[in-house]
């Protein structure tokens, strides 16, 4: 499977110390069923812990995801920043998350030469 976040997200993550290895614990809980919110149109909800702490009081990440094909981090935000997305945004990032889903491997690899998308690693990179 390969993972992805858009730049805004990755931005996010360096500013929160969110590392890759956070993110591909998301998705590795996902892939076993333990998805904290599925919000339809392959659109889910997964917790994040903040460093040194637990996930309830963490991050909450929105996510793209296609069963071992391909899983693109969309959208990231602080719990204690925004209790929950408006129907307007629900409404737009799962438009976003058909959209990604969708998309062929050129599309994929345009976004990623452009920038507009950066893979997800082992941890090791953020």
């Amino acid at each position: 499977m390969r993972i992805y976040k858009l730049k805004k997200v990755a931005q996010f993550a360096k500013r929160e110390r969110i590392t890759d290895g956070n993110l591909i614990e998301a998705i590795a809980r996902a892939m076993r069923g333990l998805v904290d919110a599925e919000l339809g149109s392959g659109l889910i909800k997964q917790r994040v812990a903040r460093e040194g702490q637990g996930k309830s009081g963490g991050y909450r990440m929105l996510i793209a995801l296609r069963s071992s094909q391909r899983a693109i981090f969309l959208f990231g935000f602080a719990k204690n920043d925004l209790g929950n997305i408006d129907p307007t945004q629900l409404r737009t990032l799962r438009e976003a998350a058909g959209m990604w889903l969708e998309a062929d491997e050129q599309k994929i690899a345009g976004a990623v030469e452009a920038g507009l998308l950066i893979e997800v690693h082992d941890g090791k990179k953020d």
